[in-house]
C-alpha cells in the first residue's frame, strides 16, 4: 500500500531545484510549456532506470549487510537537510536559465545522473519495493504519475520567471519555501532511520 508520507516525500524532492528542474525551467523559457511537455518521457525514463538500478543494488547488498538501508536513510536525511540549508543560503543567487534549447537526450542524461535517484531508491521508496514486484510496480507507477504535474510546474515556472508576471513567484521565495519543506521531511526520515537501529 502506498502511503501519503511516500507521496509527500516524492512531491517535495521532485519539486526541489536540481539539474532536471533547471533544464525544464529553461525549456519553459525557451519554447514554452506545451513544447516542453515532450521532455517528460525523457525525465520519466531517466528516473525509472536510475532508481531501479540503485534499488536493486541496495536490495542485493542489504541482504548481506542489513545495516546498509539504515545508514543510507540517515545519509539521505542528512543530505535533505544539507540541501535545505543550501537552498536557503543560495535563494538570492540568480540561476542562469538561458541555456541552448534543451533536447530530450540531455534531459534524460541529467536525470539518469541526478543524485535524487539514489535518495529515492535508498530512503523514499520503502524497502519492500525491492522485494516485491507488485509493490515495485505500484510505487513506481505512482512516482511516474507524480512526475507529470511537477514537470509541468517547472516549465510553467520558467515561463513565468521569464515574464515577471507574478511578483511573489520568484526564485528566492521558491527556494526558501522548498528549504523549509525539506527540513520538515528530513526530521521524520531521520527518526524512522533511528528507530530501525
Amino acid at each position: 500500500m502506498i502511503s501519503w508520507f511516500f507521496i509527500g516525500l516524492v512531491i517535495t524532492i521532485l519539486l526541489t531545484p536540481g539539474p532536471t528542474n533547471t533544464l525544464l525551467a529553461s525549456s519553459g523559457i525557451q519554447v514554452g510549456v506545451r513544447k516542453s511537455f515532450q521532455l517528460i518521457p525523457a525525465e520519466a525514463f531517466g528516473y525509472l532506470i536510475s532508481i531501479t538500478i540503485w534499488g536493486i543494488l541496495i536490495g542485493t547488498v542489504s541482504k548481506k549487510y542489513p545495516m546498509i538501508p539504515v545508514i543510507l536513510k540517515l545519509f539521505s536525511a542528512t543530505y535533505i537537510f544539507f540541501l535545505a540549508v543550501k537552498l536557503w543560503r543560495t535563494a538570492k543567487n540568480q540561476v542562469d536559465l538561458t541555456m541552448p534549447t534543451i533536447r530530450a537526450r540531455e534531459l534524460f542524461t541529467a536525470t539518469l545522473l541526478n543524485p535524487k535517484a539514489l535518495l529515492f531508491a535508498s530512503a523514499i521508496f520503502p524497502a519492500i519495493v525491492w522485494r516485491s514486484s507488485s509493490e515495485y510496480v505500484a510505487h513506481m507507477l505512482t512516482f511516474l504519475v507524480l512526475i507529470i504535474p511537477i514537470a509541468f510546474f517547472w516549465t510553467f515556472i520558467g515561463s513565468i520567471l521569464c515574464s515577471n508576471q507574478i511578483q511573489w513567484l520568484n526564485q528566492t521565495n521558491l527556494q526558501k519555501t522548498a528549504s523549509v519543506v525539506l527540513v520538515g521531511f528530513s526530521i521524520p526520515l531521520s527518526y524512522s532511520a533511528l528507530l530501525s537501529l
